[in-house]
């Protein structure tokens, strides 16, 4: 599969590895439902809600990872953020679903200045803000929680997956403070995970959907690490895909390389089918596996085809 065109949307961000299956779901050995779940440490040691915000109590960032839609995953978060808070009212909450040239409309939106509807209009809010981002949003605005808004534009992404990481070169300036200022493009752990997925052999445009990939999770850290930098002392919970998180990585390992000194600590969900490796310290995030995207490759190829056509109208500097 090409996967450019998952580059187009964070939503189907390095998702297609579990998109397409039989038509049955092998029934969860794990969970009764999708809203069941469960929690264990890197050395396998179960913990409840409060003792995994024990764990964590002293960690500068808190990477919480997601399948995007995914109704056990979205509900821990919103329990852990108010888990969090009840132990540190110093909490802050970073989304990869609002980027850095809607802070201003999101700043409007916690103080009270506008509504919901002008706050998804104005940000062009994911489509499932209502049932999953909701709460997360809603609990920073009645605690009054300062929101990042981490990511780097989609556009401004998109077109670097298009043309290369010299594409931000031609950026106006005022557009080019929405992206970090380094990208990590060096060969590291993370390129060859994403290298693994790609499928059409072609080096130059692997290089670029790599470049549009870290991107991402350039641009979240970089978020990060200055929001600390300014305000030191605080405590941040932040909301990313799976694959940004898991193993640290994406986003950790961009953090450390801009500040080695902060404590990050990383949830990752995982099924009986998808899981992380047994070395790593994430903690896991046990819930029953999503239902299949696909149950064969012409719907595969007919979803694939409404991003073809989306990325034709790409307009770039």
């Amino acid at each position: 599969m090409n996967k450019w065109v998952v580059l187009g949307s964070a939503s189907l961000l390095i998702g297609c590895s579990n998109q397409l299956g039989s038509t049955a779901t092998a029934k969860s050995t794990l969970m009764p439902t999708l809203y069941d779940y469960s929690i264990t440490s890197g050395q396998n040691t179960a913990l409840s809600l409060l003792a995994l915000g024990q764990a964590v109590k002293d960690a500068d960032i808190i990477l919480v990872g997601e399948w995007h839609g995914h109704p056990g995953v979205h509900l821990m978060q919103a329990q852990l953020l108010a888990q969090l808070y009840s132990q540190n009212i110093n909490l802050v909450l970073s989304m990869e679903q609002f980027s850095r040239d809607h802070q201003k409309i999101l700043n409007q939106y916690l103080t009270g200045e506008i509504g919901e509807k002008a706050l998804i209009k104005n940000t062009n809010a994911w489509s499932n803000y209502s049932s999953d981002y909701r709460p997360l949003v809603e609990f920073a605005k009645q605690n009054s929680l300062d929101v990042i808004a981490a990511n780097a534009p989609k556009t401004i992404v998109r077109c670097i997956g298009k043309n290369g990481a010299e594409y931000l070169t031609r950026l106006p300036l005022n557009e080019r403070k929405w992206v970090a200022q380094q990208l990590t493009l060096t060969a590291d752990g993370y390129q060859e995970k994403f290298n693994s997925l790609m499928h059409h052999g072609d080096e130059v445009k692997t290089k670029q959907q790599f470049a549009a990939q870290t991107t991402w999770d350039d641009t979240m850290a970089e978020s990060m690490v200055n929001y600390l930098a300014k305000h030191p002392g605080r405590q941040i919970m932040h909301v990313a895909g799976r694959f940004h998180v898991a193993e640290g990585l994406g986003i950790a390992s961009r953090i450390k390389s801009r500040n080695a000194n902060l404590n990050v600590v990383m949830i990752t969900p995982v099924t009986e089918t998808s899981s992380i490796s047994p070395e790593a310290i994430d903690y896991r995030l046990s819930v029953m596996p999503l239902p299949k995207s696909y149950v064969n490759k012409d719907e595969m190829k007919l979803a694939m085809k409404g991003l073809h056509s989306r990325n034709k109208d790409l307009k770039c500097y």
